[in-house]
């Protein structure tokens, strides 16, 4: 059943903003792999990409729960966005269980506007209705993921959660990120890491 349009929102909100590039010790831009032994069902099998990572905390965007209550013509229409020919698609995801009515879109970072968090150099952030009016019109970033949600973590909360095994990291690509379907995303991740699944177990390191 369709949610009500309160409970979605776009705002022209600041976004959590990364050290300037990679900083040592922080994961901004990076791909977290969930480990077999992560059992918590939110992330069991998770794929995030980490767009804010600092001493304050990092924040990320599940990549492969499928959000499947809700389209994107529907949303159009609960935001009162008129898609325009010629109009795209993008697909929608659960992004974690932070605040669940609040829209995000993962894009290449070829468009940006005010409201955009530069996630890496071909990554951004944007929380705004703008960039769903661009894509609804036909035009916005090449490639693109909307999110209701987030995932967070507190002050080294996800350094120790790294700590204990329950994460890999990857550096993504573009194909990973964009074009990965997601009942095979989580295995896909840890075939870059050239690790196979099977053997792995809740004794291995990070990478």
């Amino acid at each position: 059943m369709a949610r009500r349009a309160s409970e979605h929102e776009f705002p022209e909100a600041r976004l959590p903003r990364s050290p300037a590039g990679m900083a040592e010790g922080y994961l901004g831009g990076q791909l977290l792999v969930a480990m077999p032994s992560l059992m918590d069902p939110r992330f069991a099998r998770a794929v995030i990409c980490i767009c804010a990572h600092s001493a304050d905390g990092a924040m990320g965007i599940v990549l492969n729960k499928p959000l499947e209550t809700l389209s994107f013509e529907d949303l159009l229409k609960q935001l009162e966005v008129e898609p325009l020919p010629p109009q795209r698609q993008i697909r929608l995801l659960a992004g974690g269980p932070v605040e669940g009515g609040r829209g995000f879109v993962l894009h290449t970072a070829d468009w940006e506007s005010d409201a955009s968090l530069k996630v890496s150099g071909d990554l951004a952030l944007t929380a705004s209705v703008d960039i769903l009016k661009a894509i609804a019109g036909g035009g916005g970033p090449r490639q693109g993921l909307l999110a209701l949600g987030y995932a967070g973590w507190g002050p080294g909360q996800l350094e120790i959660e790294i700590q204990r095994n329950a994460w890999l990291n990857v550096t993504p690509d573009e194909a990973l990120l964009f074009d990965s379907q997601p009942d095979t995303q989580w295995r896909q991740a840890l075939a870059k890491l050239r690790i196979d699944p099977l053997l792995l177990s809740a004794d291995a390191g990070h990478a």
